[in-house]
């Protein structure tokens, strides 16, 4: 049975909210680090076909441009600013997803995407800040880091569709080099730790999920599905995340969570609705 091209976005976005719950395994160990060990396993998930990792160098480029990047500018604005505000624009990514589809001659936009986005990002800062944001009188330069992140991966994203065709192994080979590339960066900007039979366990689960896995699933749904959906269910992240972190223990679902909760659910079924209008 033939599965609908949103169902690989919906997987990704599954396992990218297991990251915070996942993420309470590794705290000890700075960013850059984890990022290359987890990259490092989920190359792994392909290695078999690594023949096809051999791609044009401006796949290449933009594929680790992409993965890399996105992580290297998101953990410099974590380091920048604060961390809730910071997070908070890095979720800009799914509006970007939508606002950009033109430019990049994906589809036009209609009155149903941008109230579908607008109620995703409403949703995604109400569950981020739980209702408590307050922006300081100077913005840190940090807050660029993590609009550049978001920029950054929604670029990436929409360029998958436009890049000559390739195969989805190549993803591998994307997460193979920009793994070298955290590792040079967690030996230039970091002190050496080394992580705890507990800690490899937690890397190789992150590796081959939410740092593996999810970026092949990603690759397969932006070539198939359409951007302005994808982004629209993208908001589901933070949503997830938070009733993940519930569940397991270390967060708590709040009223103002079920709020952000209606609204982002809301953004989507809007969102659902705009496939039949081109």
């Amino acid at each position: 049975m033939k599965q609908h091209p949103l169902f690989s976005a919906f997987l990704a976005i599954l396992l990218w909210s297991t990251i915070a719950s996942l993420g309470v395994f590794t705290q000890r160990l700075p960013p850059f680090l984890v990022t290359a060990i987890a990259l490092g396993f989920g190359s792994l998930l392909s290695i078999r076909h690594y023949r096809q990792w051999r791609v044009p160098s401006n796949v290449l480029l933009v594929g680790v441009s992409g993965i890399f990047g996105y992580h290297c500018l998101l953990f410099t604005a974590f380091r920048t600013a604060p961390a809730l505000e910071a997070n908070l624009l890095n979720y800009l990514w799914p509006l970007l997803l939508v606002l950009l589809s033109p430019l990049f001659r994906l589809g036009r936009l209609h009155g149903l995407h941008i109230v579908a986005s607008i109620a995703g990002f409403a949703g995604a800062v109400l569950i981020v800040t739980q209702g408590r944001l307050q922006l300081p009188a100077t913005l840190p330069s940090g807050y660029l880091f993590a609009i550049a992140a978001a920029v950054t991966w929604s670029c990436y994203s929409l360029l998958l569709r436009k890049l000559p065709s390739f195969s989805n192994s190549a993803v591998g080979g994307f997460c193979l080099l920009s793994a070298i590339l955290a590792a040079i960066c967690h030996w230039l900007f970091e002190p050496p730790v080394v992580p705890t039979a507990r800690e490899w366990l937690a890397l190789g689960v992150i590796g081959l999920g939410p740092l593996g896995l999810a970026f092949f699933l990603w690759d397969k749904a932006m070539k198939q599905a359409d951007p302005r959906q994808v982004g629209t269910l993208s908001y589901l992240t933070p949503l997830l995340s938070t009733l993940l972190l519930a569940l397991s223990g270390p967060g708590k679902m709040t009223a103002i969570s079920w709020l952000a909760g209606a609204l982002i659910l809301s953004g989507a079924a809007v969102g659902s609705l705009t496939s039949k209008r081109g």
